[in-house]
């Protein structure tokens, strides 16, 4: 919408305020209402602010140029008589302003400004009265109010250069009849000497009176300037906060940009500076003429001091650091540097004014001012620590000096020959600040900048990444100082408001999508227990990073980022998707899975591996009891040789009967699983390949062990079985050794052979490769192998229905998605000593 429809459906109160803003324009309403598309699509700040006219003067024609063609328009309808006049008044009246495009650019930037206030009026009325707000302008009410204080600037500006210059005439009227005065040699009786001399007397007091003006409307200005200022530096506060929690993977949530604000401290550097150079002239006529009581004697040397103070405190708090210390390697995690590793740091002066031949070169160091505690390590910086700017550089890109090659080296401590750290910090929580200096001229006034970075984690080995940058996360999201670095002496407590927040940043981040609000719950329960309903609890430092947490034996954060890592490398188009439910406990999986039907499965993190993810599904058995059955998580050592996807749509159960089935068909809450990962699938044939070789794929196999077919022993698949029509009544079933299985009096095949001397170790579901038998030309058999110790029990005779059969849905109606598109031959199974292979029951769900 709009701005001036917005404007026409206000109430009449904003009504009236809109009237009374045009009653004392130039612009005429009907003129703002009929060109109100071609007049808001210009770009009115930029000709009233920029640095030259020429785009002022741009805008000023082809508003000429608009006017005539809407005139010439309206005269060929005869109702359009008003409208015509009032388009060619408004034509001569813009040529006939003094300064032309500029006060043209102004007067249309201001009016669009006020409109806006106006809709921000009607909209914070609306909101005390509860109505539906109308739609907010895109700029917030301080940033308008900031740029309507550099507009009234500059007219006051240009209003004081007017009087200076008529002062200088005022000043010169002055010193001719002085000096002729002086010359005359009549005597003093005589009337026309006497006439002069009260010529002069009046000239001196109108000097006076202009030179008590002048300084009166500098006082004025530089107030004005003193409240610009004060408006700025609480946006650049603004700016640095949001740049802090950005660091540690906060949202960019359409904060206030650099460029803008660079834009802002430079406008007000050059009134300041214009100021000060005219006090400066104002200094100067004093000194040519003065006399008792004359106002610019102290008057200007107060005005010349305050302004330098004020460009001082201006100047000091614009050089930042616009992009903070961090490792090429690292991205996703700045502020941790590693001894030896290069590390870039950015540093941008806001006020964007250099001399035209003045070089200016920036120094960065680390540690100025290091804390004095035992055992503090000190590093130098090994590279070259100066960058300089030249004028050409600055004029294009602005004041910016990028360090891009930095490299530290830790000092060496007293005859070990390498540094040492023994003091009461640990490597990972010994904070360190790296600064710049540059060393700034502009029109004779001279200062060293300095900027620190916020502080640093220097790590000598990549394994302490981790922590590493959890002391980075806990610092920037409780340091109320930026600049404490003995911050880990007495690390406060976080709130749960705070840090829940922050660990939803780092997935957001990091792999593209947060956490809802039933994993951050899940999150809280482990670290404050379910009875825990305060949203500002409390967590210390040590429960974050060095204590245990429950159920498993790993810190919390050594988990949370392990499953980060895991994500990130091999899950990450998953959780981008929703495909994984990630952070639910057991008894939140049990309430959700035993309400679905049976083939109901989800994916979660394991709570008691180190990086690692689990499926469990959902089984319900004739005799209405709910099995929850669940997969040893997959590392990201499984995951690299296969992907997650892959293992879903192949994974296999083998029955009773060793029939391999799929027990996934539905991602909860009920999905079919090839819609739910069948865009991830990646079943590209090479034509030319299948014609040389028969295929084969990796699948994951799980065994429904002989102690699952005793009777009447209960299924030993999870230990969690209940009734479909109960929730929490679960019976762990037995666990059977080889003696159970041995009374049972079950085929369990010839023995093993003397070289085997060793068991194979359980580690994991079985690795099959699992060749299909395509269709080429001259196949020459080969002889059969033998096959594994564990199925020569098995009567092979019988299995001759498998080979050469093209319909499987005629031998497994039950079906199988691993079969569905293959020829099924007689299978070689290749075990490996990795998480593919089983020998043993399905373990249960407690990771």
């Amino acid at each position: 919408m709009a701005q001036w429809e917005k404007l026409q459906n206000l109430d009449s109160p904003f009504q009236d305020l809109l009237h009374q803003l045009y009653t004392n324009s130039l612009l005429p309403v009907d003129i703002r209402q009929y060109l109100a598309v071609w007049i808001e699509d210009q770009n009115w700040q930029e000709a009233a602010m920029g640095n030259d006219d020429s785009k002022a003067n741009m805008l000023f024609f082809h508003f000429l140029d608009q006017l005539n063609y809407e005139s010439g328009r309206c005269s060929q309808d005869p109702e359009c008589l008003l409208l015509q006049h009032n388009l060619r008044k408004f034509y001569r009246d813009i040529q006939a302003l003094p300064q032309g495009p500029t006060q043209l650019a102004a007067m249309v930037f201001n009016l669009l400004l006020e409109e806006k206030r106006i809709l921000i009026q009607a909209q914070r009325a609306q909101l005390e009265q509860g109505e539906p707000a109308l739609e907010a302008p895109v700029e917030s009410q301080q940033q308008h109010e900031i740029e309507s204080r550099i507009l009234e600037l500059r007219a006051m500006m240009e209003k004081l250069v007017k009087s200076i210059s008529q002062l200088k005439d005022q000043q010169d009227v002055f010193c001719f009849r002085y000096n002729i005065q002086k010359s005359a040699r009549t005597t003093s009786l005589d009337p026309h000497q006497i006439r002069q001399q009260q010529i002069l007397q009046e000239t001196l007091n109108e000097l006076d009176k202009r030179r008590k003006e002048v300084l009166d409307t500098s006082k004025a200005l530089l107030g004005r300037l003193t409240t610009l200022i004060d408006l700025l530096l609480p946006q650049l506060e603004e700016w640095k906060v949001q740049q802090q929690k950005a660091c540690i993977g906060a949202p960019l949530d359409g904060g206030l940009e650099l460029f803008q604000l660079e834009k802002w401290f430079t406008n007000g550097a050059k009134l300041l500076f214009h100021l000060r150079q005219l006090l400066k002239e104002l200094k100067e006529l004093s000194r040519m003429v003065s006399y008792q009581d004359d106002p610019l004697t102290k008057g200007v040397d107060l005005r010349e001091a305050q302004v330098t103070e004020l460009l001082q405190r201006l100047l000091h708090r614009a050089f930042v650091v616009e992009t903070q210390p961090c490792m090429p390697q690292t991205p996703h995690r700045p502020l941790i540097l590693r001894t030896g590793n290069k590390f870039t740091v950015q540093t941008r002066l806001l006020v964007r004014l250099q001399e035209g031949n003045e070089s200016l070169t920036a120094e960065v160091s680390i540690d100025r001012n290091p804390p004095q505690s035992p055992g503090f390590r000190k590093f130098n910086i090994w590279t070259s620590n100066q960058k300089t700017l030249t004028p050409e550089k600055g004029q294009s890109q602005g004041l910016v000096w990028d360090f891009g090659y930095l490299t530290l080296v830790e000092q060496r401590s007293g005859g070990s020959g390498k540094g040492s750290n023994k003091g009461l910090l640990s490597v990972t929580e010994e904070l360190h600040i790296i600064s710049v200096t540059v060393k700034y001229t502009y029109q004779g006034l001279k200062q060293e900048l300095k900027t620190d970075t916020l502080p640093v984690v220097i790590i000598s080995n990549m394994n302490q990444l981790s922590i590493a940058w959890a002391s980075v996360l806990w610092f920037n999201l409780l340091s109320t100082n930026p600049q404490n670095q003995q911050f880990f002496s007495s690390p406060p407590k976080a709130p749960w408001s705070l840090l829940g927040p922050a660990l939803s940043w780092q997935f957001f981040s990091y792999v593209g999508r947060g956490l809802d609000r039933d994993q951050l719950s899940m999150l809280k329960d482990k670290l404050f227990g379910k009875n825990c309903k305060n949203e500002s609890a409390l967590l210390s430092w040590a429960d974050f990073t060095k204590r245990e947490s429950p159920p498993g034996k790993l810190p919390f954060w050594t988990w949370l980022d392990k499953i980060l890592d895991l994500v990130h490398d091999h899950l990450k188009d998953l959780w981008k998707d929703g495909r994984i439910m990630g952070f639910v406990s057991r008894s939140q999986e049990r309430r959700l899975l035993k309400k679905t039907i049976s083939g109901t499965f989800l994916l979660r993190f394991s709570e008691t591996s180190e990086g690692g993810i689990t499926c469990s599904w959902v089984e319900h058995q004739d005799d209405d009891k709910v099995l929850i059955c669940s997969v040893q998580p997959f590392t990201k050592e499984v995951l690299q040789s296969l992907p997650l996807t892959k293992i879903i749509r192949h994974y296999q159960l083998l029955t009773e009967e060793n029939i391999p089935e799929n027990p996934l068909r539905f991602l909860y809450p009920r999905i079919p699983r090839d819609e739910a990962f069948g865009c991830y699938y990646e079943d590209k044939d090479n034509l030319q390949e299948r014609r040389k070789y028969l295929k084969h794929k990796l699948i994951v196999v799980s065994n429904r062990q002989a102690d699952e077919l005793l009777q009447p022993l209960e299924p030993n698949l999870e230990p969690e079985v209940e009734s479909s029509g109960l929730y929490p009544e679960l019976a762990p079933g037995p666990e059977l050794g080889l003696e159970p299985l041995l009374e049972a009096r079950l085929d369990l095949g010839p023995p093993l052979e003397p070289t085997q001397s060793l068991p194979k170790p359980n580690l994991g579901p079985e690795l099959t490769l699992n060749p299909i038998l395509e269709p080429i030309s001259q196949l020459v058999p080969e002889p059969e192998p033998e096959l594994p110790h564990d199925l020569r029990h098995l009567n092979t005779e019988e299995m001759e229905i498998f080979r050469n059969c093209t319909k499987i849905e005629e031998i497994m109606p039950n079906g199988d998605p691993l079969l569905a598109d293959q020829n099924t031959v007689d299978e070689a199974h290749v075990f490996y000593p990795s998480h593919f292979y089983i020998d043993g029951p399905l373990i249960p769900s407690d990771y």
